[in-house]
């Protein structure tokens, strides 16, 4: 199975494809500086082979490398920030860390 993440900056998400076939995407918005991904989904039909935590990775790699600020607004992207906090937290807005590492 190979799985590839790639930002639609049409369509505002990233989209993770197994074997060339859509398996999930993560939704965002970004203003200025600052990234909001406020929706992730995985069809299904692909759950449980690791294709959420492989698109999360990816698309915070990708915000890291722009540079730009996240608000983790989708609580499973903000799960995965919690159960990854070095090399992610770093790039939560810092007024949200305290809430991302609690869960609130």
């Amino acid at each position: 199975m190979t799985v590839e993440v790639a930002d639609n900056p049409e369509l505002e998400r990233y989209e993770a494809r197994v074997d060339g076939e859509l398996a999930g995407f993560a939704q965002y918005h970004v203003d200025g500086g600052r990234i909001t991904i406020f929706h992730a989904e995985v069809d299904p039909a692909f759950g449980g082979r690791g294709v959420g935590s492989r698109l999360a990775g990816s698309a915070l790699d990708d915000v890291r490398a722009q540079g730009l600020e996240l608000v983790p607004s989708c609580p499973f992207i903000a799960a995965y920030v919690r159960s990854h906090p070095e090399p992610y937290l770093g790039i939560v807005a810092e007024s949200l860390r305290e809430r991302v590492m609690s869960g609130r």
